[in-house]
């Protein structure tokens, strides 16, 4: 039997859904400081600056509650890369990264986004938002598969999550539709994964 995409076996989704919920309530009860997000944005911008000029980045519109990339759209922009924000389509579809940049008409999305009104490009590098991660590249995030969906239709684009260091964990519960990060920035460091294991971290 073929197991759709967002489908996990009950075990592996009852598995997920504890750690999904508790990270919730973690998160809920402390929210980041000023010095956290400006440590991580300065992370995210380093891992960009090993782009070639020009390339195509996607980062994310935040969901209530997420960390704010929103400073960093005109910085990238600035330096010439081209800036990709998400359209979030029906469920079971994947995403489109559409050009930013500085005038450009913003539209209305699901669940609280907002998308760029420009043209779909296909990214280079993609940075991905989480509730936790493990040092393998493990990834949890809302449960509606978006991500995972998308980055299996992007072997060539470089899948990085961001999130604090406190959204560790030291193990998320993967399954085989979940596509497995290539490092995560965190406000106190870059963590570099290689099929399966760690090679860090390193600190930039």
């Amino acid at each position: 039997m073929t197991i759709p995409h967002d489908t996990d076996p009950p075990a592996l989704a009852g598995a997920k859904a504890r750690l999904r919920q508790h990270c919730r309530a973690m998160r809920e009860g402390a929210s980041p400081t000023m010095a956290q997000e400006q440590a991580l944005r300065a992370g995210i911008a380093a891992r960009v600056d090993t782009l070639s000029p020009g390339s195509a980045v996607a980062l994310v519109w935040p969901l209530p509650g997420e960390l704010d990339l929103r400073p960093l759209f005109g910085v990238l922009h600035g330096r010439g890369y081209r800036v990709l924000l998400p359209f979030t389509p029906p469920r079971g579809q994947p995403l489109s990264f559409h050009h930013w940049h500085p005038g450009v008409t913003m539209c209305n999305g699901r669940f609280a986004t907002r998308h760029p009104d420009g043209h779909a490009y296909v990214p280079d590098m993609v940075f991905v938002p989480l509730l936790a991660f493990d040092r393998r590249g493990g990834r949890l995030g809302y449960g509606g598969g978006y991500y995972d969906r998308t980055l299996a239709r992007l072997p060539h684009a470089v899948a990085i999550g961001y999130g604090l260091a406190a959204q560790e964990v030291a193990q998320i519960p993967m399954g085989v539709h979940d596509v497995p990060l290539s490092g995560i920035v965190t406000d106190r460091e870059w963590i570099r994964c290689i099929a399966g294991h760690v090679d860090g971290p390193a600190r930039d």
